[in-house]
């Protein structure tokens, strides 16, 4: 249905280059759940608007049912998306001085559809969202999830090949984006329409899509399936984005044999070579927890306990000095020394990206190092003076 080979755009001015995307290549199948996510400022609104032809790249292509469409101009790609192209934004963009029935009824008048076919297509769209008994109310009296499904009426009533949905529920209350987010799932499944959902919500991604594309500073991180994301990403960054991690720092000893937290442990990754330094992820809720610490991997003692309702939320520090986020469905008491173990299919080892952290900073005429983002100064170290200009 959809595919992008080194998709790029840049974003230009006279002082400043901005590149929102760099060489985003994704396949999306006919009748996919897809979401792009990632944090603000990733580029994944950037690759919406390209991939709902409200945009163009820069370099690249993109093909939508075999036919090359990234490079259309403008007045070409508002017709070629029409009918074939919906969108649902955050803001519902409903028209509070038409009922339900007429918003729905907008689109297809647009698209010049006789007035009999129109009333069948907007009764029977308005059944598939479940408000049919809500056709003559206006928008405000409905509730946000029901002002949600009116949108997503309005946007598939046209029946278009595919549907793009930019953040559709960060504007709703926490209980009614659960309640949506299985409308969406069983809306999915009843319609059979590609869907490309755009999100920064990490449990949104999971529970709604077939696959994932993690993005960050205009790339592409990782697509796979939910459960592959989250169980072996690719990288500490895709990590740390999608759920809680322990991101230790580690040393393969060799083969499923790596040493981290000052102790050498079993685990199932082959390949990285004798004493090569890496990244170890160990999830939270895959650490073992008792009160038996003479056979435990590690030992620590519990530093904070939260309860978050179905479990604990700890943490806990070795003599080492290393720290363990921990949710287990047991309370330990802050203070308590504990054992800690993970059995080896739980042990995820990467290649480390980065062997010293690095910060944007300036050098200041005073002799002083300013890093940016934070109120923090250095004095520079005499014997680096020479060196830094």
């Amino acid at each position: 249905m959809i595919r992008t080979e080194n998709l790029t755009r840049i974003f230009r001015t006279e002082e400043v280059e901005t590149i929102a995307l760099n060489g985003v290549n994704i396949e999306v199948e006919d009748g996919e759940f897809i979401a792009i996510m990632g944090p603000s400022g990733c580029g994944k609104s950037t690759l919406l608007n390209i991939l709902g032809l409200l945009d163009s790249p820069t370099e690249g292509k993109y093909w939508l049912n075999n036919e090359e469409v990234g490079h259309l101009k403008e007045r070409e790609r508002t017709a070629y998306r029409k009918g074939r192209i919906g969108f649902v934004f955050q803001n519902f963009n409903l028209i509070d001085e038409l009922t339900v029935e007429e918003n729905v009824d907008l689109q297809l008048k647009y698209l010049g559809v006789g007035k009999a076919e129109r009333k069948e297509r907007v009764l029977e769209i308005l059944r598939k969202v479940k408000l049919s008994h809500r056709a003559k109310h206006y928008p405000h009296q409905l509730s946000g999830g029901q002002q949600q499904r009116i949108a997503i009426a309005r946007a598939i009533v046209n029946e278009p090949e595919v549907l793009l949905l930019d953040e559709p529920l960060a504007a709703l209350d926490l209980k009614m984006r659960k309640d949506m987010q299985l409308e969406l799932k069983q809306m999915h499944e009843r319609l059979g329409i590609t869907f490309v959902y755009v999100t920064h919500d990490q449990e949104e991604a999971l529970t709604l899509s077939n696959t994932i594309v993690v993005m960050s500073e205009g790339e592409i991180q990782q697509i796979g399936t939910p459960t592959d994301i989250y169980n072996e990403p690719a990288n500490a960054f895709v990590a740390d984005f999608i759920g809680e991690s322990n991101i230790l720092c580690g040393t393969m000893v060799h083969d499923c044999l790596v040493k981290v937290a000052g102790a050498e442990i079993p685990c199932v990754d082959k390949g990285f070579g004798c004493n090569q330094e890496v990244d170890v992820v160990i999830r939270p809720e895959d650490i073992e927890v008792s009160t038996d610490t003479a056979h435990a991997q590690f030992v620590g003692k519990i530093t904070s306990s939260i309860f978050k309702g179905v479990h604990y939320e700890m943490l806990a520090e070795t003599e080492k000095g290393n720290e363990f986020l921990i949710q287990n469905y047991k309370h330990f008491e802050v203070g308590q020394t504990i054992g800690m173990s993970v059995i080896p299919d739980n042990i995820h080892i990467m290649k480390k990206e980065r062997i010293t952290n690095t910060f944007d900073a300036k050098v200041n005429g005073d002799g002083t190092i300013e890093f940016l983002g934070c109120e923090y100064q250095m004095e520079i170290p005499a014997e680096m003076k020479d060196k830094i200009k």
